[in-house]
């Protein structure tokens, strides 16, 4: 899969609910360096520190949920006053991130983010 490719992916995401505000596909095989694989956040500042912050969130709650005993780490979700955070792995070595408004209808963008993820696991 292309660039272009998952760029598009993410651009049919934001285009379906207008609550989708930005969402990025980040590779975390080469941790603790992180790649922007794709994105739909404008300022390429803006995405690489969205990045490492993905990435240390997905690996505290990674951590959390095994010492915990609850598992795997199905997905993350941080709730904000704005907004909210969707964080689930794309296959092994990449993650999606879903910048949302507080308004968004979550149970269809989660169904659609899996959906994603899966396309991608198959493809990176």
């Amino acid at each position: 899969m292309k660039w272009e490719d998952i760029v598009n992916v993410l651009i049919e995401l934001q285009r379906q609910y207008s609550g989708v505000k930005g969402a990025t596909i980040v590779s975390t095989e080469a941790l603790p360096n992180v790649e922007v694989i794709g994105s739909t956040f404008f300022e390429r500042a803006e995405e690489e520190s969205l990045a490492a912050m993905i990435t240390s969130l997905l690996s505290l709650a990674e951590r959390s949920v095994i010492e915990m005993k609850k598992g795997l780490l199905d997905h993350l979700y941080v709730k904000g006053t704005d907004g909210s955070l969707l964080v689930l792995q794309a296959g092994p070595n990449a993650v999606l991130a879903v910048s949302t408004t507080k308004d968004v209808r979550y149970g269809l963008i989660f169904l659609d983010c899996k959906r994603i993820c899966d396309k991608i696991a198959e493809l990176i």
